[in-house]
């Protein structure tokens, strides 16, 4: 490209003089490695924020498992103290805290794997900023370094970070903070989701408000969007829902079809029900709903292990029932019963395989039970989260932004959650 620029100058004989400035040589063959070259840095700039996100989550739960790590150190010594006098001891109260000891043991292993975790993130980020110094300075000066090695860097520490991120995804629930209002709209009750499944880049926001006579959902294609009311796209269901317990899951809606226990899948990119299954025995219709009501029945949620249905049914005298879904086809993969009442729970969210039960949907609220699929077994639960607007009807993980969505009297929020990562050993094999 050759520019022209006119300097208004004339010569001695009245013709205007033009300025003609001429790229300078191999300008032209850098273009596209400049472009390379900010699409990298942008990459990098985006792994930048996701270390940084990775690295707030793990220094607080880090934080969290330090004074753990202290309250066991103070009750090993104690132990030993007892121990060395135990003929002075109550036999029973002795073998209580030993029972206690027995049961800690097993953290130690995290507790190192913890501090591990930190350096690692510390490792992350200093690394990133050493590759945003060389990809700026490349920007100044050209040439100086080798595209194909940066970009090999670049790939490996995106591939590292990936594998600690996914490491630290799967976990016990130990702790609940906030909420952060995003937003305040609609009605006392609705719910609003993002899709778990979906990649880094994809962060549109579904909104459905009410938990009856509507069939219409509005798309926003970030939280920023949604924030602001900028709809990009609405969708127009083939059947009202029931209830506020529905899901977003790899492009498809999930929700319970009104008056039935029928769970419609319905694929936003097609604009179609893909399927619709009727879950076997399912009460519907409020008779067995949370305690806020709702038709609230039948819900549906999603973690890292997959789809799940939360119900329940006659046949298990109106105690909650977890059932695998499906994804594809809604069959029934595999069923647990517990011994908690549908209707004297509050909400309800699925992490790792793992139910956890509230046990109001008011304020005072906390997570007082969770029954884990994988062993079959339950625990009584002290986990209080704080119900900022005082009445809860939509409550559920998204295991991508490791968070609980829900719709508080109206206004839509976020709160962070700590889990306790359990890293098995030799031992358990």
């Amino acid at each position: 490209t050759i520019l022209l620029f006119n300097d208004s100058a004339q010569d001695s004989e009245g013709r205007c003089i033009c300025t003609v400035v001429a790229p300078e040589q191999n300008l032209c063959s850098r273009d596209a490695k400049e472009g390379q070259l900010r699409q990298l840095l942008e990459k990098v700039q985006n792994m930048s924020q996701s270390i940084e996100v990775l690295n707030l989550r793990t220094q607080r739960d880090f934080q969290y498992i330090m004074r753990m790590e202290g309250q066991f150190k103070e009750l090993r010594s104690k132990f030993r103290q007892i121990e060395t006098n135990r003929k002075t001891q109550v036999n029973r109260n002795f073998q209580e805290l030993k029972g206690k000891m027995d049961a800690l043991q097993p953290l130690i292993p995290v507790l190192e794997q913890y501090k591990t975790d930190a350096q690692l993130i510390s490792q992350f980020k200093q690394e990133i900023r050493n590759l945003s110094m060389v990809l700026t300075a490349i920007q100044e000066e050209m040439g100086t370094y080798d595209y194909e090695e940066l970009q090999q860097r670049v790939l490996n520490l995106e591939s590292r970070l990936r594998n600690c991120m996914s490491k630290l995804t799967c976990g016990k629930l130990m702790k609940i903070t906030g909420p952060v209002t995003v937003k305040t709209s609609g009605t006392r009750f609705g719910a609003w989701m993002t899709d778990p499944q979906a990649s880094p880049r994809n962060n549109r926001v579904w909104y459905m408000d009410s938990y009856t006579n509507n069939k219409i959902v509005k798309e926003y294609k970030s939280i920023a969007d949604f924030v602001s009311g900028a709809e990009s796209r609405t969708y127009n269901l083939p059947f009202k829902w029931a209830g506020t317990d529905h899901v977003v899951y790899n492009g498809s809606l999930y929700y319970n079809k009104v008056q039935s226990n029928i769970v419609v899948c319905y694929r936003f990119e097609t604009g179609r029900v893909v399927t619709q299954r009727a879950l076997e025995n399912a009460g519907f219709h409020n008779v067995y709903p949370y305690t806020w009501g709702g038709f609230s029945d039948i819900d549906l949620m999603a973690d890292e292990l997959g789809l799940w249905a939360v119900y329940a049914t006659n046949q298990n005298a109106g105690n909650i029932v977890i059932s695998q879904l499906n994804p594809d086809t809604l069959q029934v993969l595999g069923t647990w019963n517990t011994e908690y009442s549908k209707r004297n729970a509050g909400e309800s969210f699925m992490i790792c395989g793992t139910l956890y039960i509230t046990n109001s949907h008011l304020t005072g609220a906390k997570v007082y039970y969770a029954y884990s699929t994988k062993t079959s077994n339950y625990e009584y639960t002290d986990i209080p989260f704080h119900n900022q607007f005082f009445h809860m009807s939509m409550l559920d993980y998204n295991a991508r932004d490791r968070a609980l969505y829900g719709w508080n009297n109206g206004h839509q929020v976020l709160f962070n959650v700590t889990l306790f990562h359990i890293i098995k050993t030799e031992d358990d094999s």
